[in-house]
């Protein structure tokens, strides 16, 4: 049996290191680690080290409606490595993948199919 490529961004530079987003959203990486803990942020490992998809913080803020949805993942029993697979696998009626639906008008039709995983 082949394994299933590791889910998230292919592009190295998609990736911010815990250290990186610290600086970008300008708190300390204790908060990072928190923030993480609260399901505020998604962090996996690759190779090695923890890692958070650049397109879940924007700017200096992490994307509105991905604490709920990241809760709502859970709650569906969804792991770290499956709540990154479902956010990066690619969905024709989104703009490519939840993830970057995030970001735009479609971030409450991402929470809202979220939901419905959880039934």
């Amino acid at each position: 049996m082949t394994e299933s490529p590791l889910a998230g961004p292919a592009d190295e530079n998609g990736w911010l290191t815990l250290p990186d987003v610290a600086l970008r959203l300008d708190v300390t990486i204790s908060k990072v680690h928190q923030m993480i803990r609260d399901r505020e942020l998604l962090a996996v490992r690759r190779d090695g080290v923890r890692r958070i998809p650049v397109d879940l913080v924007a700017n200096d803020t992490v994307r509105k409606h991905l604490p709920g949805v990241l809760n709502l993942l859970t709650d569906a029993g969804y792991d770290d490595e499956e709540a990154m697979r479902w956010l990066y696998e690619v969905d024709d009626t989104l703009p490519g993948t939840p993830a970057k639906a995030l970001g735009g008008d479609l971030a409450r039709e991402v929470k809202r199919r979220a939901q419905a995983l959880g039934f």
